[in-house]
């Protein structure tokens, strides 16, 4: 019982160690999974927020996407066009820590 408790606390190693019953959205690793957003109003929004610390810019040949890190969930919006990309870039806030990939 000790040996499944201790591997219980660590994540990497949960969906080996538990059978399936004890994989509920109750268990303290599990991570929600990441929200898509379709509108820039609705990211600028978030990106305001108090609980939202980060925010990843990742460019690709042909498309842009911004994810931001919050408390509960990551957000990702995808952008296809690059000078509005360029736009949301500047106009996100001052205080989230920008990191460019």
């Amino acid at each position: 019982r000790a040996s499944v408790a201790i591997l219980a606390q660590v994540c990497h190693w949960r969906r080996f160690a538990l059978p399936l019953a004890s994989r509920s959205r109750s268990f303290p690793c599990s991570v929600p999974m990441p929200k898509q957003i379709g509108e820039i109003r609705q990211f600028l929004q978030i990106a305001r927020r108090k609980d939202a610390r980060s925010v990843k810019i990742k460019k690709n040949g042909t498309s842009t996407k911004f994810k931001i890190r919050c408390s509960k969930y990551l957000y990702t919006l995808l952008m296809g066009d690059k000078d509005k990309a360029e736009k949301l870039k500047q106009s996100l806030p001052p205080s989230l820590q920008k990191k460019e990939i």
